[in-house]
């Protein structure tokens, strides 16, 4: 689900800079790429937890 509000801000950032709104499309952008980098580190975390490399105490999800 995560995933997909970046796609959606991305988006959201192309469509505003075809248009000439700098100022949302810089925004939209900022906003997909922090969401990106959240959703990588939560899958990063969760595939170490799955592989063994976690304790299976700690629980995220």
């Amino acid at each position: 689900m995560l995933l997909s509000w970046v796609v959606i801000f991305l988006v959201i950032a192309l469509v505003a800079g075809f248009f000439g709104f700098g100022g949302v499309a810089k925004e939209s952008a900022w906003i997909a790429k922090v969401l990106f980098f959240v959703f990588l580190v939560l899958f990063i975390i969760a595939w170490m937890q799955d592989m063994g490399y976690i304790g299976t105490d700690l629980r995220l999800f």
